[in-house]
């Protein structure tokens, strides 16, 4: 279960968050915890989720390891920050920030070297969904991006679909919408990787996720875990999230 803040709080507010989180997750064993708060804020996160289960992830990563790349940051920047885990090609990524599959992959491996899980996102747009070719969209980015990992690596990371339409929206797809394009995401797996990779890796639905809608949505057996957005940026809302 993890949560991503996009740009919100403050190093205080996240502080304030996780002393109200944290008692409320401290028995969670029935999966992993991940929260992304903004760079500014990993150092202040970590302190403050050291010793408990909820383990600290940046929003994004940079392919290379220092250098002139104003406003990226880099595997040893965020694992010195307390970081374990980092979030590639989330679709603001790529819808604002020029994010390609290739770029993507690169972002995906530089993770992967720093030991760092890389949560790599994939989803269609409205536009894609309404012409019937989210099947073709996924296929492509996980042949122009994730195909490109090693099986070792691949054995690594973790996927998150994420409907560009159902974020922010407050549209989410149905559990059976989800469970179908998670299906396409296996099903390209076990064509590069095998079934056992299939089978092992786990798929994290993203998209308007909230306390009301998680169960349905984790009642699909094609669906490992969520990334959610806005719902994690309430302590309460998202422990009832984790504790679905």
């Amino acid at each position: 279960m993890a949560g991503n803040w996009k740009m919100y709080k403050t190093p205080a507010e996240t502080t304030a968050f996780f002393e109200k989180f944290r008692p409320l997750v401290e028995k969670s064993e029935h999966c992993e915890i991940v929260i992304c708060p903004p760079f500014t804020n990993l150092s202040a996160a970590a302190a403050v989720a050291k010793g408990s289960p909820i383990r600290i992830g940046g929003q994004n990563i940079a392919w290379a390891k220092e250098g002139a790349f104003t406003g990226e940051i880099s595997g040893s920047m965020l694992i010195a920050a307390g970081a374990t885990h980092a979030i590639v090609g989330h679709s603001e990524r790529r819808q604002y920030f020029g994010e390609t599959d290739a770029s993507v992959l690169k972002r995906a491996q530089a993770a992967l070297e720093y030991g760092l899980t890389p949560i790599v996102c994939v989803g269609e747009r409205l536009e894609e969904r309404e012409a019937g070719r989210t099947a073709e969209v996924l296929k492509k980015q996980f042949a122009d991006g994730i195909a490109g990992l090693t099986e070792q690596q691949f054995a690594k990371i973790v996927i998150a679909y994420e409907p560009v339409w159902a974020i922010g929206t407050g549209k989410t797809a149905t559990p059976e919408i989800a469970a179908d394009a998670h299906r396409v995401i296996r099903g390209e797996v076990a064509a590069k990787f095998g079934k056992d990779a299939a089978a092992q890796v786990r798929i994290l639905y993203g998209g308007s996720v909230k306390a009301d809608n998680v169960k349905a949505l984790m009642a699909q057996p094609e669906i490992d875990g969520t990334l959610v957005g806005g719902a994690s940026l309430d302590a309460v809302s998202f422990a009832s999230i984790v504790n679905f």
